[in-house]
């Protein structure tokens, strides 16, 4: 059924209660509400656990979406008990893994900006993530890494801002992937903004972020990849550049 993604208006909730609604016969888990991120976009999903009321834990090894984007799917470690229907639990987000996803998020669109083509690919880590262009130019990383830290500092708000299916639609050029099909199906579209009244950059978005820039820390493009003839892969990792802790 239906959940109510807490998510999705607040990126910083890691612990909520909710009520379990279905268990299906994998042991994955629907809850009325969650604030829990299912792996969507590029962006996996959150880790962490449920609480019962009897202190026990049933930890989760991901989240994911059913068959509709309005269904989240919580899934159990392997050997985890099961809830019962209708029981109460609290959720615990792993707090460390999310916020290093957000902080790696956030630094992919900064990249797009920095690097304004097509993109055709993405994929958000823990450590390291990667963005692939439509691009056939020579750039240097050292300089990409130089204008990204320089957004970083500037400290930008980052937020969202909603329009319908209908306005997505009617405007494809905020879309920046090739490849990627926008968050639409709910009604509504969630776009990422950053800078005032989106000065730096918007586009549509699923994913969770932090509110402004400088929490991105310190990144660097580790590396450039060519994977064919019209198509750079940009690796982003965090700390400085040769620093690989």
């Amino acid at each position: 059924m239906p959940v109510n993604a807490l998510y999705r208006d607040d990126f910083y909730l890691s612990t909520c209660e909710a009520v379990v609604t279905a268990v299906h016969e994998d042991g994955g888990i629907e809850l009325d509400q969650t604030c829990f991120y299912a792996t969507s976009g590029g962006q996996p999903g959150d880790t962490g656990f449920l609480e019962r009321a009897d202190g026990s834990k049933i930890a989760l090894g991901q989240t994911r979406h059913g068959a509709t984007k309005d269904i989240v799917i919580h899934v159990p470690l392997e050997g985890e008990t099961q809830p019962g229907l209708g029981e109460k639990l609290v959720l615990h987000v792993d707090w460390p893994r999310r916020y290093k996803l957000m902080r790696m998020h956030t630094a992919c669109h900064l990249l797009s900006v920095v690097c304004s083509y097509p993109i055709t690919g993405a994929a958000v880590g823990e450590d390291e993530s990667r963005v692939d262009f439509d691009m056939t130019e020579t750039i240097d990383k050292d300089g990409v890494t130089e204008k990204l830290m320089e957004l970083v500092r500037q400290n930008h708000p980052v937020y969202l801002q909603w329009i319908t299916d209908e306005e997505l639609v009617a405007n494809p050029g905020i879309v920046k992937s090739k490849n990627v099909r926008p968050p639409i199906g709910l009604g509504r579209v969630s776009l990422v903004c950053i800078g005032e009244n989106s000065a730096i950059d918007s586009q549509p978005c699923g994913g969770t972020h932090v509110s402004e820039t400088q929490e991105v820390g310190q990144i660097h493009i580790a590396k450039i990849e060519k994977k064919g003839k019209e198509n750079r892969r940009f690796r982003i990792r965090f700390g400085a550049p040769g620093d690989e802790a």
